[in-house]
């Protein structure tokens, strides 16, 4: 039987963490919101603007894999604590319909938490609840203590 994980990190340290080392991420107006953190589980909400639209009245693709992307790394943080240098090694996402244009939730999972890789699965579905928009699977690496 496997142990659960235990976050290590606090949102507010998670947001500091953040604000400091990655403030490009909000460049133009904060947008991603980390609101939860829970064993083995992180929930990062965007709430999108013109940035964020494409063509067709919908949030863009680019923008969604960056959501799923931004939420492997803020649960993987809050497991590991601040390494700044935990890179990632491969994304798989599927867009699975149309997002509305509104916030969007990115329900992150830590599937397994290695000492050198950890890999997550993404989930994005609107913000008010509501069918997935898009699914995603993450590995990322994380560097020599």
């Amino acid at each position: 039987m496997s142990t659960p994980l235990t976050p290590v990190m606090t949102i507010d340290e998670v947001n500091s963490f953040i604000d400091e080392n990655f403030p490009q991420i909000n460049d133009g107006g904060r947008c991603y919101f980390f609101d939860n953190v829970e064993p083995g589980v992180a929930i990062v909400r965007l709430e999108p603007d013109d940035r964020h639209l494409r063509p067709g009245e919908t949030i863009s693709g680019p923008t969604l894999f960056a959501l799923a992307d931004f939420a492997a790394y803020v649960v993987i943080l809050a497991h590991i604590g601040p390494v700044a240098l935990a890179v990632t090694t491969s994304l798989n996402i599927n867009f699975l319909r149309k997002p509305t244009l509104g916030p969007l939730e990115c329900r992150c999972r830590i599937m397994k938490l290695g000492k050198r890789l950890c890999v997550v699965e993404a989930d994005i579905h609107p913000a008010g609840g509501g069918d997935s928009v898009a699914h995603a699977t993450a590995t990322y690496s994380i560097p020599p203590r």
